[in-house]
Parts: C-alpha cells; sequence; structure tokens
C-alpha cells in the first residue's frame, strides 16, 4: 500500500492534457480513458479532473491509479441517446440475482479485477443520464434500448480500494456497488440517489465511516452475499461506523432544504440482506443515525448464514414500518442442487433509542419452524411508538419463501417486541412507549426457548 501512495504523488495527469474539455457538451471519457492508460502504463499516478463538468460514458479504472475530482468538478453520466456507455458483460451462468448485481461494464465508473485503485476529491458525480430501472441485461440492453448507463460506482474483484470526500447525485440503480473486492474504505462520501446508496457484495476487510447517504426510493448502506460470483460468498469482517442515512426527497439533502418524502415501501435503512446466498459474518454497526428512515434490517432467506453481528450506539427519528427487523427465511434464490438451510445466531444490539416510530410493526425476531434464531440480545433499548393500533385477529404469517417485508405481512401482533421461533432471547433494560394507546399486546413470544427478559 505504501508503493501506491508513493506512485500516485509522484505522478499526476491531468485529463485537460489529454483533450478533455469540461464543457458538460463534449464526451470526455475518451480522453479521461487515456489519461488512466498512461498512467498505468508508466506504473500508476492521479488522473486529475479539475473544476468543470464532464460529460461521459464509461470510465474504466485501473491499477494504480486515484481518480480525483477537483473541487467544482463534476462528471456527468451522458444520457442514453448518446451510446456512450460500454456494453454489459457475458455473465454465462444462471441469474440466480438481479442484473444490477450481474453486470458492472455497463457502468459511469467501473473497474474489474483491478489493484490499489481510488476515487477521491470534493467533486461530484452526478448519474443524471443513468437508469435506476432492474432491466440490466447481457449486451446492455435496457427495455429495448442500447447504451445505457445504470450505475454510478462499479467493482468487482479489486483489491485495495478508496472511495474518499466526494459526492454523488442520482447514482442510478446503485451509487456503489462493490462485489467479491477485499480490503475496502468508504470515507466521508455524500450520496443523495434515488435508489440503492452503498451495496457491498461479498466483500471482505471494508469499512464505511463517516458517510451520509439520502435514499428516499431504496436502501441506504447494504451489505449482500448475492450468488454474482457464481457461488455462494460470505460478506463478512465489515465496520459501518459513524454514518448518517436519511429518507428527505431526492435533491433535499444536498440543498438542504431536507424535504420528508412520502413513505415509499423502504427508504433509508442500513440492512443485511436480501441477496444472502453466502451470508454474513463478523459485522459491526455503530453509532449511526437514522432520520425519516427505516430501521435496522437482517434478512438471511437465501441458504446463507449470519453470525456474529454487534450493533451499538444508534440513533432513529421518525421510522418507516419498524425498528429493527431480524429474520431467516426459505426464499432460496440459488442453484436447486444446494441443501443449506438459512440460519442466524449471535446477534448483539445495544444502546438504541428510537422516537416516532411507524405503528405498523414493533421489533420482530422470526426464525423457521425447526430451525430457530439463536442467541439475540437487545440492551438499552428505547423506542416509542405512535400506537393507534387495533388488536390483530389473524396469525402473523411464516416467512417462508415470501419476500422478507414487513410492510406486506401486515401488522404484528404486538406493538413492542414480536419473536417466534428464537433460541436465546435475552431482553436487558428495553422499554416500549406509546404516543397514543394500542389494543395490542407490548409483547408476544411464540415458539421462543432460552427467553432472559428484565424490562
Amino acid at each position: 500500500m505504501l508503493a501506491f501512495c508513493q506512485v500516485s504523488l509522484s505522478a499526476t495527469y491531468n485529463v485537460r492534457d489529454f483533450g478533455a474539455k469540461g464543457d458538460g457538451t463534449t464526451l470526455d471519457h475518451g480522453a479521461i480513458n487515456q489519461a488512466i492508460e498512461t498512467a498505468t502504463s508508466h506504473g500508476g499516478g492521479q488522473v486529475l479532473l479539475p473544476a468543470g463538468t464532464y460529460l461521459c460514458g464509461s470510465i474504466r479504472l485501473k491499477s494504480n491509479v486515484d481518480l480525483h475530482l477537483m473541487p467544482g468538478a463534476r462528471i456527468q453520466a451522458a444520457p442514453a441517446e448518446l451510446k456512450a456507455y460500454d456494453e454489459s458483460e457475458v455473465f454465462g451462468a444462471p441469474e440466480y440475482q438481479d442484473g444490477g448485481h450481474t453486470y458492472f461494464h455497463n457502468s459511469l465508473i467501473w473497474a474489474e479485477g483491478q489493484q490499489n485503485i481510488s476515487i477521491t476529491g470534493q467533486g461530484m458525480i452526478d448519474g443524471e443520464g443513468l437508469t435506476k430501472r432492474d432491466t440490466e441485461k447481457a449486451g446492455n440492453v435496457q427495455g429495448g434500448s442500447i447504451g445505457t448507463g445504470d450505475k454510478a460506482i462499479a467493482l468487482k474483484l479489486c483489491r485495495n480500494v478508496t472511495i474518499r470526500d466526494i459526492t454523488i447525485f442520482r447514482g442510478g440503480h446503485f451509487a456503489i456497488i462493490a462485489t467479491g473486492c477485499d480490503i475496502g474504505t468508504i470515507d466521508n462520501v455524500t450520496i443523495d440517489t434515488n435508489r440503492d446508496g452503498i451495496d457491498i457484495d461479498c466483500c471482505k476487510y471494508f469499512t464505511v465511516s463517516n458517510t451520509k447517504v439520502n435514499t428516499p426510493s431504496d436502501d441506504a448502506i447494504v451489505l449482500k452475499s448475492s450468488y454474482a460470483l457464481k457461488k455462494p460468498a460470505l460478506c463478512e469482517h465489515i465496520l459501518i461506523s459513524n454514518c448518517i442515512v436519511t429518507g428527505y426527497k431526492l435533491g433535499t439533502f444536498l440543498d438542504g432544504t431536507y424535504v420528508p418524502e412520502k413513505v415509499n415501501w423502504v427508504c433509508g435503512r442500513i440492512k443485511l440482506g436480501t441477496e444472502s446466498n453466502g451470508g454474513f459474518r463478523n459485522i459491526a454497526i455503530s453509532n449511526c443515525t437514522c432520520m425519516w428512515s427505516s430501521g435496522l434490517a437482517f434478512e438471511v432467506v437465501d441458504q446463507g448464514r449470519m453470525e456474529n453481528i454487534v450493533v451499538n450506539n444508534i440513533s432513529m427519528s421518525h421510522v418507516h414500518h419498524y425498528p429493527i427487523y431480524i429474520t431467516t427465511g426459505c426464499r432460496n434464490r440459488g442453484p436447486k442442487e444446494r441443501t443449506e438451510v438459512s440460519s442466524a445466531r449471535d446477534i448483539y444490539i445495544n444502546n438504541v433509542i428510537a422516537d416516532d416510530c411507524d405503528s405498523l410493526a414493533g421489533v420482530i425476531v422470526t426464525g423457521m419452524e425447526g430451525t430457530p434464531i439463536r442467541n439475540v440480545s437487545l440492551s438499552n433499548v428505547r423506542i416509542q411508538y405512535r400506537g393507534g393500533g387495533q388488536k390483530v385477529t389473524t396469525p402473523y404469517r411464516e416467512q417462508g419463501t415470501n419476500y422478507p417485508e414487513p410492510r406486506w405481512a401486515g401488522p404484528t401482533p404486538a406493538y413492542g417486541l414480536f419473536a417466534r421461533h428464537v433460541d436465546g432471547l435475552r431482553l436487558r433494560n428495553v422499554k416500549f412507549e406509546l404516543m397514543r394507546p394500542d389494543e395490542r399486546q407490548e409483547i408476544i413470544l411464540e415458539d421462543v426457548v432460552n427467553e432472559d427478559i428484565e424490562r
């Protein structure tokens, strides 16, 4: 890593010297790619974008290169009609995951199999010309059009990755997706986007810190373990700390007006899943705040395992749908010959405060019959619900093969905590409050053994 830093500092390649105009109308990705190739041929360096608006299709990031956006520099995603994006690669296997997790080359900035790469600086990436639709296919065909970009930054099978200080606006399907990458840092990044903010998929040794993510229409910071590598792969050893996630109307986080958005099926949220073929291990989430957002969601439904999850010091306000959701299921989105059963154990959540929470669902902890979630601990938790719920007279659905989202399961039978198929549930100093009366019970436990509760 030291050698990379020395190379980066020793050579700078200004994209203007390679013909980039930065006028917002000339396609500049050719010049930027030429600067990257030149830097790589000399052992690496910093590719510098001075102030200006660089209209771009696909930028191909290469090993030992720092793509640096100076203050006032903006990479503007070209519209689809310019056909400026690379064709998506051929996957060559059954696709058990969404197209956004399958194809990478049809992106604004992408890298595959590279090392010692970084995107830094106080400039902006604006994905105005990107699509947010789930229609990616081989050959880059999107609803009949060719040449559409779908992600702002897409990295696959890379090592030693840094994304720092930049701002991303309108990031397409994913503002940042990293799949199968080892050793990564995302730090002091600001994202205001119309789909997912940050997706870390099948990665190891990643940190996300000091980052602000506004996602009014989807998830903010998401860990996944899809089948994009054509095998189950754990997402493990991940640290998320000192982050802010919100669900304000698109663009209002960046312009400072902070307009709450009409509740979508989900917004904001720190999540594990739903893509979970490999599962999640050794995950730490701490010192984060959620505003006008869904809460924490930990979901393993595709035969992976979830274990050693630690959450500490979380503050939430104006929570959509639920504050904490932990579930396993058997959607089993993968090869039919797999025999594994989704499992979860050793999940510790401490020091959480949440106010103005939706009355739809309380804290939910649901395993599967015969395969309980094991060892879940909640301590020093205070949650204020809006209340007003009516007594639930029908059985709450088993997760089974359903998509794991409480909104579609309906109100939980308890307003505070509903747990089912759990072995080892520990509650310490947990308090549920109501803003108005609620007809439901505070806590309901079904098929829960070895509970240890002190209210």
